[in-house]
């Protein structure tokens, strides 16, 4: 009679490549950072299976707005160069910004972070910046979740996904609609190339070689490149209370475009209406060493550039000419630099934006 064979050791999730504990650390990690985020209507957050939101009462027809993203490529940067701190800024910035172009009030935020084995110090890190750009908005860290999936991810690697949620009166949805021939159209500066077309920036980098630049606009190359997306929400939303968009006179704030991918040359008709286009004034706004890198080392034409990056307009702000230095006047009080970049004018037979 053979022997009976000895029985296969026990396995555990962790043997299969999931640490619970690890999973639970993180919450730990994160709880202190989604509290510095709390504001009025959050009436649960991190660590329930739902998070409960209660929209604030001082809205009389409040319509929800929502967004969601990631930060596409730009984390292969963030793995290779170990910089995981700022690009949960990025995360939180591509919704909230997209947002706030509908007139919304961002209210809370959630995120998604999935990697193939959990660092506890990687992912606390990116929390750490996500929590800083719901903080910098004025948006609750609501909840989130995190997936450890052993065999998905490379080793090192992990993946970004979030969404935010807002309000807006009814009455003061900015659709675009007002928008006339003649109207101003206003830059607000990005702070780099925000979190689009690094597929391309990456293919730079890889064709410089050893000879990348030390330095670009004052800043050591790779913290040029990796600068987090600017967050316009604070000052576009104290712009929008002072200079609201005003039917019976045609004044006031009419559109917002946040400029991602597709930069200004497709970005800002989708917010206009038929049969209207943009005239941009080329060499309005500055630029800087950054862009200029990018655009030598590609070799490619102002055309491509524009509709590949942002070029140095982070959002754009379609204002009535009457309005147009009062408006800009609010938003520099409140941190923006602001640029005139061109004006509304009948669209052409090939082009909604057109430079000159």
């Amino acid at each position: 009679m053979s022997p009976t064979p000895p029985s296969p050791a026990p396995l555990s999730y962790k043997d299969a490549g999931v640490d619970i504990d690890a999973g639970d650390a993180l919450v730990e990690r994160i709880k202190p950072l989604a509290k510095k985020t709390l504001r009025e209507g959050v009436l649960a957050g991190i660590g329930g299976f739902g998070a409960l939101f209660e929209v604030p009462r001082r809205y009389r027809e409040p319509v929800l707005v929502s967004g969601t993203d990631g930060v596409g490529t730009k984390l292969k940067l963030a793995f290779e160069w170990n910089m995981h701190d700022t690009v949960g800024i990025d995360l939180v910035a591509m919704s909230v910004n997209d947002v706030l172009v509908q007139g919304a009030e961002p209210l809370f935020f959630l995120d998604y972070f999935a990697c193939g084995k959990l660092d506890v110090d990687t992912a606390a890190a990116v929390v750490g910046g996500i929590a800083r750009g719901c903080e910098l908005s004025d948006c609750a860290l609501i909840g989130g979740e995190t997936a450890e999936m052993p065999g998905m991810y490379p080793a090192g690697e992990y993946d970004l996904a979030g969404f935010a949620v807002g309000a807006v009166e009814k009455s003061k949805i900015l659709t675009g609609r007002n928008v006339a021939e003649g109207d101003v159209v206003l830059g607000l500066a990005s702070s780099g190339v925000h979190s689009n077309g690094f597929s391309l920036v990456r293919k730079c980098i890889e064709r410089a070689g050893a000879g990348l630049p030390a330095q670009l606009d004052g800043k050591p190359f790779r913290q040029a490149v990796m600068e987090p997306t600017r967050l316009y929400v604070k000052p576009v939303l104290a712009a929008l209370a002072a200079h609201p968009a005003d039917a019976a006179s045609s004044g006031g704030i009419k559109a917002l475009a946040h400029i991602t991918g597709g930069g200004l040359l497709e970005n800002i008709p989708r917010v206009l209406p038929e049969g209207l286009g943009a005239q941009l004034a080329q060499g309005s706004w500055p630029r800087s060493e950054l862009f200029a890198w990018l655009q030598q080392t590609a070799g490619i034409g102002d055309h491509e550039m524009n509709r590949t990056f942002n070029n140095g307009i982070g959002m754009v702000v379609v204002v009535a000419p009457e309005d147009a230095d009062a408006v800009a006047a609010t938003l520099r009080a409140h941190g923006e630099t602001v640029h005139r970049i061109g004006r509304i004018v009948p669209r052409g037979q090939d082009a909604a934006v057109t430079l000159a």
